[in-house]
């Protein structure tokens, strides 16, 4: 059941083994890595938000900026790997147990049986948030389908790396988008890509029990940063270098993902989205260091 809270725009920004994920007041170095200049998005509203560094068998794989009273995640960042594109199914889905009290595990869990949710919920999402949907599924911002080790895919199913996505939206636009910058970085990305993929939301929530759990997410965008790529490939490819973004409509119909300069998506996100006039995804735009334009942070 879908209910509105009042008309707002707000950035939200294995196997067995368990993964280790770490919620942490400052990114820690090791975590900075899945980040262009191991520099985090600016410009966002961070007071209700967590910082996860998310690790898998006794290593970070990615970073998650996540909010506790939508229980979803603004954004993921990764390094995307050169990646076949098939899916790990196999995996337990996890959960955080330090976003719902600070001396909890470092180890994220597998979830538990629904009777005991309650020491946890109110922080992060559930399966039973998702079980009663008929029109949302879980939709990974960092996709298994974007790393190539069994631990890094694993690492993905996580519900702090899950949005509410519409069905036809999530196997479709979006699916064939995520399937679009999977071979565009393996076949022209020479160095590291790094990604960063989030959401806006408008108030809608899914809602269990007559309590609203889950925030819907209106837009999802992507954007990556890849500075060391290839300077022969056609330039349908080339242009979209170093970096480039889009973002879609998380509906059933007119959901066409746009491509985009990052530059776009950012003036998109500031006219639909809760951020400051500051706000950049990229350390210096992904301007190479050195470079004639390496101030460009400087000047917005």
């Amino acid at each position: 059941m879908i209910v509105s809270r009042p008309d707002r725009l707000i950035f939200y920004f294995l196997v067995i083994v368990m993964a280790r994920a770490e919620v942490q007041e400052n990114i820690s170095p090791e975590c900075k890595q899945f980040l262009y200049m191991g520099t985090p998005p600016r410009g966002l509203e961070e007071k209700p938000l967590k910082k996860i560094c998310q690790f898998y068998a006794g290593h970070p794989r990615f970073f998650t900026l996540y909010d506790t009273v939508s229980h979803i995640p603004v954004y993921s960042a990764y390094t995307f790997k050169r990646s076949d594109g098939f899916k790990k199914a196999d995996v337990p889905w996890m959960y955080e147990p330090q976003l719902s009290l600070k001396s909890g595990s470092r180890e994220m869990q597998e979830l538990p049986s629904e009777d005991l949710h309650r020491s946890f919920e109110d922080a992060q999402a559930v399966l039973e948030d998702y079980s009663n949907s008929v029109i949302y599924e879980r939709g990974q911002l960092n996709p298994d389908e974007h790393q190539a080790h069994p631990f890094d895919k694993a690492a993905t199913y996580t519900l702090t790396n899950v949005v509410p996505q519409v069905r036809e939206f999530n196997i479709g636009p979006w699916k064939k988008h995520e399937h679009t910058i999977r071979k565009r970085l393996n076949n022209y990305c020479r160095g590291t890509a790094y990604v960063v993929t989030g959401v806006t939301t408008s108030g809608h929530t899914i809602r269990r029990h007559n309590i609203n759990r889950v925030g819907i997410p209106t837009y999802l965008w992507s954007a990556y940063c890849c500075i060391d790529f290839d300077h022969n490939a056609p330039y349908s490819e080339r242009s979209k270098f170093p970096a480039f973004a889009a973002y879609g409509l998380n509906y059933r119909e007119n959901n066409r993902v746009q491509e985009m300069t990052v530059q776009q998506l950012e003036d998109f996100l500031k006219k639909v989205t809760y951020v400051e006039s500051t706000f950049q995804l990229f350390y210096d735009n992904c301007v190479p260091p050195g470079s004639d334009n390496s101030a460009l942070h400087l000047s917005k």
